[in-house]
């Protein structure tokens, strides 16, 4: 979204703080035997205390108002009351939705209980990436410049990179134009960030996959090769300088 006057510039501030409130809170309730589903609702109603509209559910008809994915999933996790959380679980919650008319969208994995599984490296990385990511975002930067940082940065601590899931502009509606934030660099993509606009930038780093396949279920996604992918992700506002980070009330932000 490109933002022209400041009434835009306050409702993408406010529709961001409320998404970025409803991962904090999300993520503070989760709780080892708590299912999916609990909470799922709880961000729910979260969303629905500031007035605000599920993205998914309101664009996709998605069953669930946030996308909760678990170890092998990488997103669109659908919410269950079978899906019960246990000690060491990697779990991603991405949480994005509508409020007079502006949209956001945030995400973060983290560990339930003990880190009794390893997955600490490879959270820490997603988390680190995407903070070097964003620092490095200003008007007339190249998209492919940011996904060579992303997969060069996943490289260097072993990982790799999701290749066909990408950040994207937010603002006017839940997807839009530039759709092609990937986490690596195609040579041939020439667009540049540009000033005043909005988008959500988003990590996807991989212990063995470098790709998203479709589950049975039209939702969910898994990794081609199988392994763990962390995922976090940030609305932010593209700034001649450093961009404002918009969802930084989620608590990834570091």
């Amino acid at each position: 979204m490109s933002i022209t006057k400041d009434a835009e510039l306050i409702g993408m501030k406010k529709i961001s703080e409320v998404v970025g409130i409803t991962l904090k809170l999300m993520r503070a309730y989760a709780k080892i035997g708590m299912s999916t589903k609990d909470l799922d609702q709880y961000g729910g109603e979260i969303l629905k205390s500031f007035g605000a509209k599920s993205a998914p559910y309101e664009t996709y008809n998605f069953p669930g108002y946030t996308c909760i994915s678990v170890n092998h999933e990488i997103a669109h996790g659908l919410p269950s009351s079978d899906k019960i959380l246990a000690e060491g679980d990697l779990i991603n919650v991405d949480v994005s939705a509508e409020l007079n008319g502006f949209w956001a969208d945030n995400g973060g994995s983290f560990i339930i209980g003990k880190d009794v599984y390893n997955h600490q490296p490879l959270v820490n990385a997603s988390e680190t990436i995407l903070r070097k990511a964003i620092n490095s975002i200003k008007g007339g930067v190249k998209i492919a410049d940011l996904g060579y940082l992303i997969e060069n940065e996943a490289k260097q601590r072993g990982f790799k990179v999701i290749k066909n899931l990408a950040g994207h502009g937010v603002g006017a509606s839940l997807h839009e134009e530039p759709e092609d934030i990937l986490n690596y660099r195609v040579k041939s993509n020439r667009n540049r960030f540009k000033k005043n606009t909005t988008v959500a930038i988003e990590t996807f780093i991989s212990t063995k996959s470098t790709y998203a396949v479709e589950l049975m279920d039209g939702w969910t996604l898994v990794g081609n090769k199988g392994g763990y992918v962390t995922q976090h992700e940030h609305t932010i506002l593209i700034t001649e300088n450093e961009p404002l980070v918009l969802t930084a009330d989620n608590g990834f932000w570091v």
